[in-house]
């Protein structure tokens, strides 16, 4: 897992962390980006980076559907795991526990896997729909 703590959140920072998977990353493997619809991933000057770096592929959810999104399930174990329970005085000491946090995670990384296939998802999804409906329709 990779991660910086940036103190804004503009495209600026977005390419300083495009940069570092960019170094991380083995120069022949493709790297796929899955993010939200930040303004900021879209910005003119990530754009032109990214057209710069052929290997990146970008993969929007759509918006409203953070449940989709793999990462949300990491930041909530890392915010049950150590933020909540710690007691964080400064910015500094925060990211201190992030990094901390960070570290521990890669010394054994476990990957997050799909428990269904997407189209048991979608078939979940297409019923609740119908229910619903047929419910209030």
């Amino acid at each position: 897992m990779l991660g910086r703590c940036f103190r804004r959140h503009r495209a600026k920072e977005f390419v300083q962390f495009l940069k570092l998977i960019d170094d991380s990353v083995a120069a022949e493997l493709g790297v796929h980006l899955i993010m939200d619809n930040y303004a900021t991933h879209k910005a003119p000057s990530v754009m032109n980076w990214l057209n710069r770096h052929r290997r990146f592929h970008l993969h929007f959810i759509p918006t409203h559907s953070s449940w989709l999104n793999q990462v949300e399930g990491w930041f909530a174990i890392l915010t049950n795991k150590q933020l909540k329970r710690g007691s964080h005085h400064s910015v500094r000491e925060l990211e201190a526990a992030i990094h901390e946090f960070l570290d521990v995670h890669n010394d054994s990384p476990n990957p997050f896997k799909w428990m269904k296939t997407a189209d048991e998802i979608l078939t979940k999804i297409a019923r609740f729909c119908a229910d619903t409906v047929a419910r209030h329709g």
